[in-house]
């Protein structure tokens, strides 16, 4: 296929989907597609609630439109599928989203065109589900009539400066000649290169082993600040010292959300699994870092104690909820799990985040955000570093109440907090 034929739809329009739409939108014809009608009547109007894309950047891509409508897409020949792939309550893949959205694909399939899926997925899963259902649901052969690629998506959600483009793109495809032209494609736009995997598993795999190793390596920290706890000593203090050693590697302890690093693990240890193999060290990391929200509430609590405080009716401020800093992005949010755990020792806790939507948290969490900080609080549990919370007055909120601080990101001037993580 030549490029300058292609017609493009980005199937789902969120953090990975409209970086991504907007992109090929300044080359292309290309329409994002989603199912939520009030997403795309907002994207219509230039405005994006996850700050991925601002208006300028919208507007700018002059050959993107949007649509909720499966009539304007049955026309393009490439199909991009960046839809979400979560864990189900037992932390296994629910392919649900994913699998909705190739059944649509495959009613609107037509000869010559290629599916490029960018959702992570565990290696095989584009050729041992996708494959079968665009097969079923078009009545067309695979690799004679239609072809699939995979490009997994790398978007970190509120970096600005790492972004789709400048990110190495990793790409595949059902057929060396296929490989090459999907290869070819994302290069047209992305500006830091591409690197062709030698078979989509293979770039399956590379996708899932990113945020499993780094899964693992905050895991390391995390338990390092469970040991030193106890020991009685700073886990900065004793990064800071190990940290100047060159090839030392400077994590960080945390709690771990997010749509990736919390996630994907368990997308290969799943599969995994099902060959017969139980992976230790993978599932290891993901009960030390699920243990975390925990550790933090219980940290908390030892500290209102300690400081003399009667912690039934105590008041707490929590300054955070998303899932990470200067983002308002509140997928899997550990910060949540603490809240939960903190009422349930019968704190009243609130919660101020300037970068999260109230009405997403109140419906996802049941937590009602405060506008401002006008209450005096027994403690305060700085969870998010956002940069705006810098311009808060720690020292006056501290001193009115007696309160105590615990900075989970050693964000504060370390003279302002009690205790970090």
């Amino acid at each position: 296929m030549n490029l300058e034929n292609v017609h493009i739809a980005v199937i789902g329009q969120g953090y990975v989907g409209l970086p991504l739409a907007t992109a090929f939108g300044k080359k292309y014809i290309t329409i994002g597609f989603d199912i939520n009608f009030s997403r795309i009547d907002e994207l219509k109007n230039g405005i994006d609630h996850t700050n991925e894309a601002s208006t300028q950047q919208i507007k700018s891509a002059s050959k993107l439109v949007f649509s909720s409508s499966i009539n304007d897409i049955k026309e393009c020949n490439i199909y991009i599928v960046t839809v979400p792939t979560p864990i189900d309550e037992f932390k296994t893949p629910n392919l649900e989203p994913l699998k909705e959205a190739t059944v649509m694909l495959g009613e609107i399939l037509k000869k010559g065109d290629t599916v490029i899926y960018e959702s992570t997925v565990y290696p095989g899963c584009t050729q041992e589900v996708c494959v079968p259902i665009l097969e079923k649901t078009s009545s067309l052969t695979f690799n004679v009539d239609f072809y699939c690629g995979y490009s997994p998506e790398r978007i970190v959600p509120g970096d600005k400066i790492n972004t789709l483009t400048t990110i190495k793109k990793v790409t595949s495809g059902s057929t060396p000649e296929v490989a090459d032209f999907v290869d070819t494609l994302y290069k047209s736009i992305i500006t830091a290169g591409t690197f062709k995997a030698a078979s989509i598993k293979v770039a399956e795999a590379s996708k899932a082993i990113e945020n499993a190793q780094r899964d693992v390596n905050i895991s390391f920290v995390n338990e390092l600040a469970l040991i030193f706890d106890r020991v009685g000593i700073d886990t900065q203090d004793v990064l800071d010292a190990a940290g100047t050693k060159w090839n030392f590697l400077k994590y960080k302890p945390g709690l771990v959300g997010g749509h990736c690093i919390s996630v994907d693990p368990y997308y290969l240890a799943y599969k995994a699994e099902n060959l017969g193999y139980h992976p230790e060290v993978i599932l290891s990391g993901r009960r030390v870092n699920d243990n975390m929200s925990a550790f933090v509430a219980n940290k908390m609590i030892k500290m209102l104690i300690g400081a003399g405080k009667q912690i039934k009716g105590a008041r707490v401020l929590i300054l955070g909820l998303t899932y990470k800093e200067n983002c308002p992005d509140i997928r899997n949010s550990k910060v949540a799990d603490v809240h939960q755990e903190l009422e349930e020792f019968g704190l009243h806790v609130d919660v101020h985040d300037y970068q999260a939507c109230p009405k997403e948290v109140k419906t996802v969490f049941g937590i009602t955000l405060i506008d401002q900080i006008k209450e005096k609080y027994d403690g305060i549990l700085l969870a998010v570093s956002h940069n705006k919370f810098s311009e808060i007055d720690i020292t006056s909120l501290k001193k009115d109440a007696k309160s105590i601080v615990y900075d989970l990101k050693g964000f504060l001037p370390r003279g302002q907090v009690d205790a970090r993580l």
